[in-house]
């Protein structure tokens, strides 16, 4: 698809009599690629990973760990980048890198960077400059590092003077973004003795366990030793390997919430329940929905309804909370209200999710309400109009959904989506070609 500043989603519904299976392949995992990338960086020697995401994340993460002085190779093709780590030290001193709008790069390589030794510029773009920085930005500090922020306190730009762990102890608060607790867990392991870290509040707990496993993939084991404490044994260290990304799961949502919408069958190859991705819940959320789901050697299959009736429910989301924008597309259509809860840290996030979601829906005709905390949609009939998408690749992708039952919904600023899914739009009409196959 050439670049456009909208998209008019086509209207397939209803698709009667449609017995096959739409099959769709989506990229690798944003979440597992720039983690892998950073314990790439880490470890002592050549890593190569395979089947990486390429997005503006993405590639925003590994230009940075490139002008840090790694030598790092992306096959974009082959779909595979080759890092050699120096097990755990920063080639250069000083520094200034620009991490975009992606999170994972602003918080992973600020955590580094304030732990290692030297002096680092950070800055992003005008929507990473508005999300939150200060917690972990306070948690350094903590560890000794110096923080200067050039504009607004707690937030991009900033420059770190760091000189590594001045203390065995840290303390993050991850109300507002999980990523703060990821960032230093990973870094910790470069410490000179054991280190523990005390964490106030607890969402997001999916991407922590995400984190903890892919640490353990790369040798090193971060121990739970109670609630919100953690221990990091010194003396391990990251181990350069061969690693094969899982497809993204986040992506693979919005093409599995076709099969409730349209009453077809979905499967989205090489996704399973085993997946380290917390949004393979979302699949949960579909099955009480009314959906039909099982595991097969090829991939999850989800089926809907033949007539494309499906249920609201009440779903807590604190556990997959980038689906709440998938799951609010659903909503209009189903046979009662939906009310999302846990996610009043999606808030924070590329957009305020939240209010976008209710302002989007309304326009389009559609009775919502919105508490801290959770947002309550209830059935109606779409009305054309156009998707306001605030520069935020979920609102893109998930609102699109709307378009396929509703006639006349227009996305505004569909390249948003390079963000963490660059071809999103054509892989959606290759799916619906299908429908025409059947």
């Amino acid at each position: 698809m050439a670049e456009a500043e909208q998209y008019r989603v086509p209207c397939v519904y209803p698709c009667k009599n449609k017995q096959g299976t739409v099959r769709v392949e989506v990229p690798g995992s944003k979440s597992i690629t720039n983690r892998a990338l950073l314990l790439a960086t880490l470890a002592e020697g050549t890593s190569v990973l395979k089947g990486a995401l390429f997005s503006d994340d993405s590639r925003h993460f590994l230009s940075c760990i490139q002008k840090l002085g790694f030598e790092a190779v992306a096959e974009e093709n082959e779909k595979t980048v080759t890092v050699t780590g120096l097990g755990g030290r920063v080639p250069k001193k000083e520094a200034s890198i620009y991490v975009g709008s992606a999170g994972t790069a602003a918080r992973f390589l600020s955590a580094y960077l304030g732990v290692s030794h030297g002096i680092y510029h950070l800055d992003a773009s005008s929507q990473m400059r508005r999300r939150p920085m200060a917690p972990l930005l306070s948690a350094l500090e903590e560890l000794g590092c110096r923080v200067r922020c050039e504009q607004k306190e707690g937030h991009f730009p900033f420059t770190l003077t760091s000189n590594g762990f001045a203390t065995p102890r840290m303390t993050v608060d991850i109300g507002d973004s999980s990523q703060f607790l990821s960032a230093l867990l990973i870094t910790a392991a470069l410490a000179q003795e054991n280190m523990e870290l005390q964490v106030t509040g607890s969402h997001g707990m999916a991407y922590i366990r995400m984190t903890e496993k892919m640490m353990e993939q790369f040798g090193v084991r971060a121990e739970r030793t109670g609630e919100n404490l953690y221990h990091i044994r010194s003396g391990q260290r990251y181990r350069a390997m061969e690693y094969q990304i899982e497809p993204d799961v986040s992506a693979a949502c919005y093409f599995y919430a076709m099969a409730p919408l349209l009453g077809i069958s979905v499967q989205v190859r090489h996704v399973q329940f085993d997946s380290l991705q917390g949004d393979v819940e979302f699949l949960r959320i579909l099955e009480r929905m009314g959906c039909q789901v099982r595991s097969e050697a090829e991939g999850i299959r989800v089926s809907g309804k033949a007539d494309g009736s499906f249920h609201g429910i009440l779903a807590d989301m604190s556990a997959c909370s980038d689906q709440a924008i998938t799951l609010a597309a659903l909503a209009p259509f189903a046979d009662s209200p939906t009310t999302i809860t846990g996610i009043g840290h999606i808030r924070f996030q590329e957009s305020d999710r939240m209010l976008a979601i209710v302002t989007e829906l309304g326009k389009l005709g559609i009775a919502c309400e919105m508490g801290e905390d959770f947002i309550k949609i209830y059935p109606g009939a779409p009305k054309s109009g156009l998707v306001e998408t605030y520069e935020d690749h979920r609102m893109a992708m998930g609102f699109s959904l709307i378009g396929l039952r509703a006639a006349g919904i227009v996305i505004k600023d569909p390249e948003c989506c390079r963000k963490t899914f660059e071809n999103y739009f054509e892989v959606l009409e290759k799916a619906i070609g299908q429908l025409d196959e059947m």
